[in-house]
């Protein structure tokens, strides 16, 4: 017996049995495979902990026991590491055979819900706090933090934003000074906008070591869970709700000089790397989320009625959803370009090229969210203005919406440094191009 295929908008097309050029049979096994576990551990429930503000304390722990939170690590992984703290593969893909096309799926997956509470809840260390240790750290560093990060024994967040200093990193205030015995920094200052902040042992930090630009910042790792001087409080928020969204404060905290993350006044250059990765997560899960909120619609206005007829039968109905959902493919086939692209380019090379881009593809993400989410709510009506009932759950990914557009790089801000970053290298190259060359002879 023949299955029924999904509805449209409900999957990207390789999952839809259409062939694609990007993703192997290695890549389907790991997706069924995925979409197994978080069908088990998260979907059933993220509704309910999305409204609560929460997620069990056992959830981080379940999906670190599966090797689960990985995926948010840049690719390649680091394989050195995870052979020593004993971790192999991850839901049976050996870990040497990881690519972006895997990454990009388990993003897919995790955020099926719709919603980025739950989601957000477990992956800020290991997505955005570990990756400088990684890259960046001493060998000193890496092996006093890496085995228990890694194994999920200790917990990290990200804490770069400030409430004077969003998307303007270099106007950072928060500072660390050195002790006058000089073996520890001395940090003052507060950090807003830290997601998972409060569940966090420790974070990697941007503080501001020396002048006042740019040149000036630098990244430790700050303890946070039981430190004296460390105050930390909730922050209400519009959507991500369970993502433990934080407010920092640090009153003379000690750090250890030794846990600086690379080189003082490095901080700007190292951030910047970073944000890469983060924005292109936000677009992979972003992506999903308008996937969950059109399709969603679409149900909806093939079973309402209204006028005597169901609402699918309108042609203003129709008009909204396809102008969506075009926007909603060409998006998609353009994150698959870009993962396929960052797994065939060297890291040093990806970062150039694909650099101005990430930040475009992570701002034009939030506005498909935002218009496959608004199309979503005003095709549900009253109901989709209802945080109960039919519409909830389109209700809340409409809610999402902002942290998608606003973290990572507000949106106005990622649109004028993707084309910024693309001239930049274009007149680079022109300049190569034009140089004279050789020896001009009368």
């Amino acid at each position: 017996m023949a299955s029924i295929p999904p509805s449209p908008f409900a999957e990207p097309a390789y999952l839809s049995g259409l062939p694609s050029a990007f993703h192997q049979e290695k890549h389907r096994v790991f997706q069924k495979k995925c979409r197994a576990f978080m069908e088990e551990h998260m979907l059933p429930h993220a509704m309910e902990w999305e409204t609560e503000g929460a997620v069990p304390e056992n959830l981080f722990s379940t999906f670190v026991q599966h090797h689960m939170l990985l995926p948010n690590l840049p690719s390649p992984l680091p394989i050195e590491w995870l052979h020593r703290v004993g971790i192999y593969d991850i839901l049976g893909t050996p870990i040497e055979e990881w690519t972006y096309i895997h990454t990009g799926i388990w993003v897919d997956e995790i955020s099926r819900s719709g919603l980025s509470g739950p989601a957000g809840s477990l992956t800020a260390g290991f997505a955005y706090a570990i990756p400088p240790i990684l890259k960046f750290g001493s060998r000193q560093l890496q092996e006093k933090y890496l085995p228990d990060f890694l194994t999920g024994k200790a917990r990290t967040c990200i804490a770069i934003t400030e409430p004077s200093a969003g998307s303007d990193v270099a106007s950072i205030e928060t500072n660390a000074t050195i002790s006058p015995d000089g073996r520890s920094y001395i940090v003052n200052g507060s950090k807003k906008w830290i997601t998972n902040g409060i569940w966090s042992d420790y974070a990697v930090m941007a503080v501001r070591t020396s002048g006042p630009d740019a040149k000036g910042l630098s990244l430790l790792v700050v303890p946070l869970k039981n430190t004296p001087g460390v105050t930390m409080r909730r922050l209400k928020v519009t959507g991500q709700i369970a993502g433990g969204t934080t407010y920092i404060e640090l009153d003379d905290v000690r750090v250890p000089v030794e846990d600086l993350i690379g080189q003082e006044g490095q901080g700007m250059k190292y951030i910047m790397t970073n944000f890469n990765h983060e924005r292109l997560l936000i677009a992979l899960g972003a992506t999903r989320q308008a996937r969950v909120a059109l399709s969603s619609a679409l149900g909806y206005v093939l079973k309402r009625e209204a006028f005597g007829k169901p609402l699918i039968d309108q042609p203003v109905v129709r008009h909204r959803l396809a102008k969506a959902g075009a926007e909603l493919e060409t998006l998609q086939a353009w994150l698959d370009q870009f993962l396929h692209q960052m797994d065939h380019l060297a890291k040093s090379e990806a970062d150039v090229r694909l650099g101005g881009l990430t930040a475009l593809v992570k701002a034009k993400a939030g506005m498909v969210l935002n218009e496959c989410a608004q199309t979503a709510v005003l095709l549900f009506g009253g109901n989709g203005y209802t945080r109960t009932g039919q519409g909830e759950l389109v209700e809340k990914i409409y809610r999402d919406v902002m942290g998608a557009r606003i973290p990572g790089g507000s949106e106005d801000v990622m649109l004028d440094l993707a084309i910024r970053q693309l001239v930049k290298r274009y007149n680079n190259a022109s300049e190569v191009l034009e140089r004279p060359r050789g020896h001009s002879r009368i």
